[in-house]
């Protein structure tokens, strides 16, 4: 049978020994009591206390080793409450005072500048002249067409005499028709009954029937070719009448431009950008000047792209301006977008007209722009989080550590942003940058 390791037997002390030798007996080593295993020892504790000390330094604290973490310096970081209040929907804006209205000036026919009636900067009133251009092409033009309608008119008004002599000449020939054939009718019927008493002959009766008949078939034929004649000269008539009404309409046409030589101002406001000399040539359509009206204001305001599809016509805006707020409202949208912004023009109510008095073109105003209802919700406060991440997520702060949190956020304006889901009241969450912290899961606020 197996027998058990026993320690080695310790050598029995000769009896020649000299007393007091059994001090000096050597006692077997144990186990890992030699250098070599004191080495071993100590080699495996620098080990684990390496392998530790690497794990803390990658990993962050014991407490989250195998997540990823970052050490984030406390005063670098901005931390902010979730509170619940009254959240308005609006987003600021800033614009520029520009005239509500706005005519430009351009030359309708060219020409050599013959007078200028006003200067740069004037008011002027609606119907008022400014300048007085020179084109003696045109006049010739007007002169032409006038010579043409004038002719015109008068073929007109020879084949209109000719229709009415045709149609006299007509009614006195079937005038003299109709009386030969009542008196061929009269001789007939008195031939038929002196022919029954035998004082007429047969032949002389077939005569004046045959006479009666040939009158009736004449005056059909010259009633019928006298409609178709007069219908032709009708339906002649009526196209010259056409083309001397297209006379006529070219002829005012050209007068019209001919009186654009007088340039005039369409609407009251002040003349500006009007630097046209004496004796300069101006060609067809070139811009001369603008006017603009006076007292009276629009707001031109650049909207982040963000908001493009949440702001439409009519929407409800208030401008302060001297302590007070004026109503606005959305006129016009230009949804092109230019350096991630896009235009919106915005003019005042009915009631605010009298504030547009006090500003000043150029002038560069305040307003906010309401984007829908106000309400109760949970509050959180914008930071430059909200760019970085989309609003997925935010690091919610817990201790001296914050974790990264799924949250859903809604309406934001300047100051806040509305809260839906993944966060309470009292929550402290990180609301600066996140610029390099989106594979991170844990941050470790040191001080």
């Amino acid at each position: 049978m197996p027998t058990r390791d026993r320690p080695p037997a310790v050598p029995a002390v000769p009896a020649s020994a000299p007393a007091g030798s059994t001090m000096d007996t050597p006692i077997p080593p144990r186990f890992g009591a030699g250098r070599a295993g004191r080495l071993a020892i100590a080699g495996g504790v620098a080990t684990g206390l390496a392998i530790a000390l690497g794990l803390i330094a990658v990993k962050g604290p014991l407490g989250t080793l195998g997540t990823p973490s970052q050490t984030l310096p406390a005063d670098r970081a901005t931390i902010s409450t979730v509170v619940p209040g009254r959240f308005d929907d609006f987003i600021p804006l800033r614009g520029q005072a520009v005239p509500l209205d706005t005519v430009y000036l351009d030359a309708v026919e060219g020409g050599r500048v013959e007078r200028k009636l006003v200067e740069d900067g004037s008011m002027v009133q609606a119907g008022q002249a400014v300048a007085v251009l020179a084109n003696s092409s045109l006049r010739l033009d007007v002169i032409r067409s006038e010579s043409e309608v004038t002719q015109q008119l008068n073929t007109l008004r020879s084949i209109e005499l000719q229709i009415e002599r045709n149609r006299a000449d007509n009614q006195r020939l079937l005038a003299e028709l109709r009386w030969q054939l009542k008196r061929a009718s009269d001789r007939a019927a008195r031939d038929q009954q002196l022919a029954s008493v035998g004082f007429v002959s047969t032949a002389a009766v077939q005569e004046a029937a045959d006479e009666r008949a040939y009158l009736l078939e004449r005056l059909a034929v010259t009633q019928d070719h006298q409609r178709t004649d007069e219908r032709l000269q009708q339906a002649q008539a009526e196209q010259l009448r056409a083309a001397t009404q297209q006379m006529q309409a070219n002829l005012a046409l050209a007068r019209s431009n001919l009186e654009a030589l007088t340039v005039k101002a369409p609407m009251a406001g002040r003349l500006t950008a009007f630097d046209i000399t004496v004796g300069q040539s101006l060609t067809r359509g070139q811009r001369i000047g603008q006017i603009d009206s006076e007292a009276r204001y629009k707001l031109l305001a650049q909207v982040d792209e963000f908001y493009l599809n949440r702001v439409a016509v009519g929407q409800a805006a208030v401008l302060e301006l001297a302590g007070q707020s004026h109503p606005m409202r959305v006129r016009r949208l230009n949804p092109q977008v230019r350096a991630g912004q896009f235009e919106a023009e915005l003019v005042f109510d009915a009631a605010a007209s009298g504030a547009a008095a006090a500003l000043r073109r150029g002038q560069t105003l305040q307003a906010r722009l309401a984007l829908g209802d106000s309400g109760q919700a949970l509050l959180l406060p914008a930071g430059a989080f909200l760019s970085d991440n989309g609003g997925s997520f935010v690091f919610v702060v817990e201790g001296q550590q914050a974790r990264k949190r799924a949250v859903q956020l809604g309406r934001r304006n300047l100051d806040v942003v509305e809260v839906l889901a993944g966060l309470q009241a009292g929550d402290r969450v990180i609301t600066s940058s996140y610029a390099g912290l989106a594979d991170k899961d844990v941050l470790l606020l040191s001080r």
